[in-house]
């Protein structure tokens, strides 16, 4: 379901599907940390609270981010979820260079500058992607 726009710019409606700190973080850890179930995501170190997580989790489904197995519970990226790699690749860059005490590691930082396809390539691999829907993103 589309939701109704306020505008046509390309940062507002990139805004409306992650502009908000904790879908980006759930969707690091679906992307990063391999956290696939509620649980998972409740233990992260930034403690998001059930009803924030619950209401996340329904966003990202809700906007083709994210889909839940039925069967399973467990959580995975889509393809459209996994196309915001270079996004959280570069918000790793800038905080590295403008926060003394990040957490990325100044290895994986310097990969990022020197190999940004290949490690693209090789964590989106890795990912547990669900069949494609054939729906366009």
């Amino acid at each position: 379901m589309r939701r109704r726009r306020r505008s046509d710019c390309p940062i507002h409606s990139a805004l409306g599907a992650v502009g908000d700190p904790w879908t980006l973080l759930t969707v690091r850890d679906l992307m990063f940390k391999r956290r696939a179930t509620y649980t998972d995501f409740l233990r992260a170190d930034e403690g998001i609270s059930t009803k924030i997580l619950a209401n996340r989790l329904a966003k990202l489904e809700a906007d083709g981010l994210a889909v839940r197995d039925p069967v399973t519970g467990r959580y995975q990226l889509t393809e459209k979820g996994a196309a915001l790699m270079p996004v959280l690749l570069e918000m790793m860059v800038w905080s590295a260079a403008h926060d003394p005490d990040t957490a990325a590691s100044a290895a994986f930082i310097e990969r990022i500058r020197t190999d940004r396809d290949g490690l693209a390539a090789e964590l989106r691999g890795a990912l547990p992607l669900p069949p494609s829907t054939g729906q366009s993103t």
